[in-house]
């Protein structure tokens, strides 16, 4: 061996760690460096609380074979062990997950079935603030002794600063975005109310056909956060016409179609200036903003992309959009129904819209109206 040789002759298993990665592939890799010393343990999952609902959804996962919480979602207060994590501020440690075999709640039927003998589950915080559980699960019972644990606390913090760096860089790219459009004269009547409703709507679809789609969790969760921006580029369009009370005529209507691909222009600006481009899924965001207002038959635009050609973002935060633009009061119209506007839905369906997008609203009407009361407008004046 040389000298250069012997230098570098170290590798780092964690290498992969300083990759532009999405979390879940940087997950796997650390799962397979633990399993070198812990190979008794099966599963690692991160799950994330929605601070406004109240609700606790599977985020990524690192599972041995198919995970069986995936595109889940359920109150905390389903949970009483996990609100005890919580208030004790302490990991749980469950040698025997045999303690709960009469539980009814979804997820631990999921989890028994799968054959998980024990768990360790840690909570993560941000400054102080709770943000979800990492779970630790095996298929032994017993397996996590002081000496595993001390070295498995380790890896679960690092995991811990692994999801607090991406989640602090989409909220720093959230920030800049909606920064950008609120230092214009923008605001094109949206509320936070219509902000909250289309993410929700747009992941109750995301969730729905995620199996079909192949829409992993990590996914799910960066559509519900980017499809309220997928009207960024409007902040690029003249107040003249933005904001004209009548119809535009024939150059004004090309003008504003220019909107979707100064979206894309202006997100590129910003995550070159920000240097935010290195978590994984960005293009989750700039997709929604170029392609939102592609139609399935190929008649939209900036494209005219047909059918699957539409990244499957832009088809779900188009149906999500338009469903709350129909249902919403403005000052120029009164709300529709909800029945009117899934009437509306499902004649777009096959040639505007996705017709899985659209059959994914149809289907949870009773979770639409829980999104509708939880996030009411005020009343316009």
């Amino acid at each position: 061996m040389t000298q250069q040789e012997e230098l570098f002759s170290h590798q780092d298993l964690l290498a992969k760690l300083h990759d532009n990665l999405p979390l879940s592939e940087k997950l796997r890799s650390l799962h397979q460096v633990i399993c070198q010393d812990f190979p008794f343990i099966d599963r690692l999952s991160i799950s994330l609380l929605d601070d406004k609902t109240n609700i606790l959804k599977t985020y990524t996962h690192s599972t041995k074979g198919s995970d069986p919480l995936t595109a889940y979602e359920a109150p905390l207060s389903a949970a009483p062990s996990l609100n005890q994590i919580i208030e004790c501020r302490r990991p749980r440690l469950v040698q025997d997950l045999a303690i709960f075999s009469h539980g009814e709640h979804e997820h631990t039927k999921r989890l028994a079935n799968k054959g998980y003998n024990a768990s360790y589950t840690m909570p993560l915080y941000q400054s102080g603030t709770f943000l979800g559980f990492l779970f630790f699960n095996s298929d032994q019972s017993h397996p996590f002794v002081p000496e595993v644990l001390r070295q498995i606390d380790i890896y679960g913090h690092l995991i811990a600063l692994m999801v607090i760096s991406e989640l602090t860089a989409i909220r720093a790219l959230l920030s800049a975005v909606r920064t950008a459009r609120n230092m214009t004269h923008h605001r094109d009547m949206e509320t936070g109310a219509h902000i909250d409703r289309t993410a929700h709507y747009a992941r109750l679809i995301a969730r729905e056909i995620a199996d079909r789609h192949h829409i992993s969790d990590e996914e799910i969760e960066h559509i519900f956060m980017f499809s309220p921006l997928h009207d960024i580029g409007k902040i690029g369009i003249p107040d003249s016409i933005l904001r004209k009370p009548g119809k535009l005529d024939e150059e004004e209507t090309k003008v504003m179609m220019t909107h979707p691909e100064k979206g894309g222009e202006i997100i590129d600006a910003i995550l070159k200036d920000s240097g935010l481009g290195t978590f994984g899924h960005v293009d989750i965001l700039r997709n929604i903003a170029v392609y939102h207002h592609e139609a399935i038959d190929g008649s939209g635009y900036p494209k005219g992309l047909k059918g699957n050609e539409i990244p499957i973002e832009a088809r779900i935060s188009s149906v999500a959009d338009i469903f709350d633009a129909l249902t919403s009061q403005r000052a120029y119209k009164a709300p529709w129904s909800n029945e009117e506007a899934f009437a509306t839905l499902e004649r777009l369906a096959d040639t505007k819209l996705d017709r899985d997008c659209v059959e994914a609203m149809l289907k949870n009407t009773d979770k639409i109206i829980e999104i509708q009361q939880l996030f009411r407008d005020e009343e316009l004046l």
